[in-house]
């Protein structure tokens, strides 16, 4: 096994350094490499991990849950493992070990945070034993890539089936996450927000939980986050919004983000945090669950969340010459959705840039952006001052905003990236917003991080957990 063990680990390093000297970010190929050599390699040095490992899985939020717990970690002093890149299939959460270890195959940790990928949760727990599972939300992603949600909330119940001991974080609001409760020998803990000055009473945008998970009745909304996020309960039997043990009660935008009035365990505290829109409220409220489970200390606990700020893609912020810009990945309707409020919130003109792309990891089919509100924009055209479109289906893009009632004269098609991005940045509104696909997300942010310069954190935000898989563990 020993010797197995050294081949995995040497063959996952080499190629981890080989695919750096070849600007690409290794996070998988890695692990696939060494799974080759020694298939339980995952199994002998997750087993080594001296307390806790903790799994997050959803549709949305799961690199920033993550990343967000492990910046708690860290500032509490622990030794942590993460695949903070999102790479969260069996091979990327296989490639975090391996960097983490030496060549005797020996791990040096406290905690392990994993994102795993939804249907790739019977794989991982079949060779990972997690103390903590997170489940942030269930919303329709990538048509071609994954199954219906009733079969991946089956394949995800199947997998916490082979648990013995384990606590279930779930996010209140979701009707297809909080039925997670019912697995009587999981002791289960809510987080969720409270009725606020963003809910609505009726609900346009796609919602995917409609009917009660257990008689089929329809369920009855009080008011709605967005989705199917909200206070819902059913008219036919037991199921209902569980009462949150972490619920915000207030959020106000501000400058550098949100400032939120929370509640836990009776206790009435004010959480600031350098990120927009309900999603990261969401995000912040599942890091501060599985902080309070893990026995951190509170204060640690808010200090590190609002210093937290956002990686790669995730409301990420820039200036270019005084002009803020934002970047910002989407991968299903919700997601967008979401992105889209927060985009019609914010004051003044805004410039718009959207990069589509359809290879295999954005999802073949996208005919998904076809549910998206885009109508939101349209009714509110006069404050976007020019929408560019590019990307591999830039095209497609243009068009859909041009049948949600954009103005065609405000509508640009650019294949070339460089030259679209600098035009949207160069715009003469006082801000951009650049949504991207998934393979879109890294040539743009290449090209933003060369124009732009990124927004550095005040004196009240002093540190920063993007560049973590450096911060955490380097590779040996």
């Amino acid at each position: 096994m020993k010797l197995k063990l050294f081949a995995a680990i040497l063959a996952g390093k080499t190629v981890f350094w080989l695919s750096r000297l070849r600007g690409n970010k290794g996070t998988s190929l890695p692990g696939l490499v060494a799974r080759k050599f020694y298939g339980d390699s995952l199994r002998v040095l997750a087993a080594q991990v001296r307390k806790e490992i903790i799994v997050v899985s959803g549709t949305n939020g799961k690199t920033t849950t993550c990343n967000m717990i492990v910046g708690m970690l860290m500032d509490a002093g622990y030794d942590t493992i993460a695949n903070r890149e999102g790479a969260n299939m069996i091979t990327g959460v296989t490639t975090s070990f391996i960097l983490s270890a030496d060549m005797g195959g020996n791990i040096d940790c406290d905690y392990a945070v994993l994102e795993v990928d939804e249907a790739s949760m019977p794989k991982v727990l079949a060779e990972v034993t997690p103390s903590v599972v997170v489940l942030t939300n269930f919303f329709r992603d990538q048509l071609d890539r994954y199954w219906e949600l009733d079969k991946i909330i089956r394949v995800i119940r199947d997998a916490l089936s082979t648990l013995k001991r384990a606590t279930l974080v779930l996010n209140a609001d979701d009707p297809l996450v909080s039925q997670f409760s019912d697995n009587k020998l999981l002791p289960s803990v809510f987080y969720g927000l409270g009725k606020h000055q963003r809910c609505i009473k009726t609900n346009s945008q796609t919602r995917e939980a409609k009917f009660c998970p257990y008689c089929g009745e329809q369920l009855i909304y009080d008011y709605f986050h967005y989705g199917q996020l909200g206070k819902y309960r059913c008219p036919n039997c037991y199921f209902e919004r569980p009462d949150p043990f972490v619920e915000v009660l207030e959020t106000v935008t501000t400058k550098k983000g949100m400032e939120c009035r929370l509640i836990y365990d009776n206790k009435d505290v004010l959480l600031n945090i350098r990120a927009r829109g309900l999603y990261n409220v969401y995000n912040a409220m599942a890091a501060l669950s599985v902080g309070l489970r893990l026995g951190v200390d509170v204060d640690i606990v808010l200090e590190s969340l609002g210093k937290y700020r956002t990686v790669t893609g995730r409301m990420e912020s820039y200036v270019y010459h005084d002009k803020p810009a934002f970047l910002i990945l989407v991968k299903n309707p919700t997601g967008f959705n979401e992105a889209i409020a927060t985009l019609a919130a914010a004051e003044g003109a805004k410039d718009v840039f959207i990069a589509i792309n359809d290879n295999e990891a954005d999802g073949l089919d996208i005919s998904w952006l076809w549910d998206v509100d885009f109508e939101l924009l349209g009714e509110e055209s006069s404050s976007y001052l020019c929408f560019i479109c590019s990307g591999q289906r830039g095209e497609e893009i243009a068009l859909r905003l041009k049948y949600a009632g954009i103005p065609p004269g405000k509508i640009t098609i650019d294949r070339n990236i460089k030259t679209a991005i600098g035009n949207a940045l160069s715009g003469r509104a006082g801000s951009t917003y650049l949504f991207t696909t998934y393979t879109a997300l890294w040539p743009v942010h290449k090209i933003i991080k060369r124009l732009a310069t990124e927004e550095i954190a005040d004196d009240q935000c002093l540190s920063s957990v993007s560049g973590l898989a450096e911060s955490v563990r380097r590779p040996r």
